[in-house]
C-alpha cells in the first residue's frame, strides 16, 4: 500500500483515531510520519522519560517535582537523574530522597509499606515482625474501646513475639 499523504512511498506506519465516536485510518511512509509527528509509538517520549513521569517532573501527566540539589553519596544520582531514567540508583537513594519518592510509591502502588509476599531468605523475621504491627494495631483498638482484658492479652503476646524477634523495644 502506498502512502496517503505523498502516494509515492511504501506505507509504514499505519495509526488509527477515533474522533466522536468515527473511526479514521492513515497509512503513511516513514517520511510523511515523521512530518506529521509520527516519528515514535511513544509520541516523542523516551522509556526513560515515560517511567521518569512516575517520579514526577514536568510530567506528561504535569506532576510537580520538588527541587532538589542533593546527590546520593553512594551512586552520585540527584533526584532529576531519577526522574529522567526511571530508575532508582541505589538503597540509599530510596533515605536520601524519601521525601520526594513516597508520594510516587504511594500512588503506584497504593502503600508505601510492604505488603505482599516475603522472601523466603528474610523468612521467619519479617513474618513475626508483621504479625506483631496486626497485634500492636490490634491492641490500639482494645484500649479505644476500653476491653482493657483483651488489651492485656495481646501486651503479653506483643511481648512474647517481640522477644521471639529479637527487638525488646
Amino acid at each position: 500500500m502506498l502512502c496517503q499523504a505523498c502516494g509515492k512511498n511504501a506505507a509504514t506506519t499505519y495509526i488509527k483515531t477515533i474522533l466522536n465516536g468515527e473511526l479514521r485510518e492513515r497509512h503513511l511512509c516513514s517520511q510523511c510520519a515523521e512530518k506529521m509527528g509520527y516519528n515514535s509509538i511513544f509520541g516523542g517520549l523516551s522509556m526513560g522519560s515515560l517511567l521518569g513521569s512516575f517520579f514526577g517532573g514536568q510530567s506528561p501527566v504535569g506532576l510537580p517535582v520538588k527541587e532538589s540539589a542533593a546527590r546520593c553519596e553512594t551512586c552520585g544520582s540527584s533526584f532529576q537523574d531519577i526522574v529522567d531514567g526511571g530508575k532508582v540508583g541505589c538503597a540509599d537513594c530510596y533515605a536520601l530522597f524519601y521525601d520526594n519518592l513516597t508520594p510516587t510509591v504511594q500512588r503506584i502502588h497504593g502503600n508505601t509499606n510492604h505488603t505482599g509476599k516475603i522472601p523466603a531468605s528474610m523468612g521467619g523475621k519479617a513474618l513475626l515482625k508483621n504479625e506483631i504491627k496486626g497485634l500492636k494495631k490490634q491492641l490500639k483498638e482494645a484500649v479505644a474501646a476500653q476491653e482493657f482484658e483483651n488489651a492485656a492479652v495481646l501486651r503479653d503476646r506483643i511481648q512474647e513475639k517481640e522477644r521471639e524477634a529479637g527487638e525488646n523495644d
